[in-house]
């Protein structure tokens, strides 16, 4: 689930208007970028920006989710080695539209992700998109893909409909994307489409990687094919828990030591423009992550959760206990409350793995100007 990837953005405007108010000054010009989930760096109104703060702190403080993953279907166009979806599945029993305003209505997220299998396979994802925004501001709405079905057409009548953020998942900087993903001609798909749509200049799409054993050695050079192609980047990380296959996941000494050579490269390439999305501690998070072999303290299933295809609530993509809208209570209950997982650290734990005050502080002071 790549909240693959999901999302940085809440606190320092306060911190900012209360220490200007306590000098007597006037109220400094601020503005704010919504981070998103995986995610991204598109500028948002400051009253659009104020309203998805305050439903994000009301929701923390209600222990409602702050993101909510919607799989739309379990279906793909890829048999991604690193990913336990692929090829066509049984469409069947999936939601229908119209479903999706009951779910928006009882969770009230700030941020969703619209995500899969592979949701451009759904011959009507905007129409659920539409249906879950409402017509309105928040939640701040990401949609997660291969990017394998998308057209200039698609890409633009999606952000018609309101998905705020794009992200496109990239492995390798060159054709083995397409062997990793199975999916032969993606990369080329991808090196034409991107870049053009790029320049249309709306500055919504982001490239999210998921670090495995196979690509580590890849990192710098997937930040040089973001900048390149004229996006912006963000860095998620392999699990287990989700193939039961060990053998992608990067622990061998050479392995990790690559691991912080590259991502020490990425932090150099650091800007004002913040294009490299995760936050300076979320990619130590990760280093640590892979180092230690797992991070504890998972707050899947109260801070964020997943909507399968079929409308059951899972604490996330890699639990499968399943629940009814209305008993959200008992799933905190049952399974939040009690959780020990530590096999992930995949984007949407990461962004909000964090306590509230750091969560707002970081989520705002990279996209927020103070003159």
């Amino acid at each position: 689930m790549v909240l693959e990837g999901k999302g940085e953005a809440l606190f320092r405007l306060h911190h900012a208007l209360d220490n200007s108010k306590a000098r007597g000054e006037a109220a400094p010009h601020v503005t704010i970028a919504v981070l998103r989930g995986s995610i991204g760096l598109r500028k948002v109104p400051l009253v659009e920006s104020l309203r998805i703060i305050g439903r994000g702190s009301l929701n923390w403080l209600a222990e409602r989710p702050i993101v909510v993953s919607f799989e739309v279907t379990d279906a793909c166009t890829c048999w991604c080695k690193h990913c336990d979806h692929g090829g066509p599945r049984d469409e069947s029993r999936n939601l229908k539209p119209s479903g999706y305003a009951r779910y928006m209505n009882a969770l009230r997220p700030c941020v969703v992700q619209v995500s899969g299998g592979e949701p451009l396979m759904r011959d009507d994802i905007v129409e659920i998109v539409r249906r879950i925004k409402g017509g309105s501001r928040p939640p701040y709405t990401i949609l997660v893909s291969n990017w394998s079905l998308m057209t200039e057409e698609k890409y633009l009548a999606l952000a018609d409909a309101g998905i705020d953020q794009f992200s496109v998942s990239l492995d390798f900087p060159d054709q083995r994307h397409d062997d990793f993903r199975v999916y032969p001609g993606l990369y080329r798909h991808l090196e034409e489409l991107i870049p053009r749509l790029a320049k249309l200049g709306r500055d919504d799409i982001v490239l999210n990687s998921c670090i495995t054993s196979e690509n580590v050695g890849e990192i710098g050079a997937i930040a040089d094919k973001a900048r390149e192609w004229g996006i912006n980047l963000c860095y998620s990380a392999y699990s287990a828990r989700r193939t039961g296959c060990r053998d992608y996941f990067p622990e061998t000494p050479a392995q990790l030591a690559q691991l912080n050579q590259q991502l020490d490269r990425v932090e150099a390439r650091r800007d004002s423009t913040n294009w490299i999305v995760n936050s300076p501690t979320t990619l130590d998070a990760t280093r640590q992550y892979f180092a230690n072999k797992g991070t504890p303290g998972c707050k899947a299933g109260l801070r964020f959760l997943v909507v399968t295809a079929d409308g059951a609530l899972q604490p996330c993509s890699m639990q499968f206990h399943r629940y009814q809208l209305e008993d959200r209570n008992r799933m905190i209950a049952e399974f939040s409350r009690t959780n020990q997982c530590d096999e992930c650290y995949v984007s949407i734990r990461s962004y909000l793995d964090k306590s509230f005050p750091q969560l707002l502080w970081e989520n705002v002071s990279g996209f927020l100007s103070v003159k």
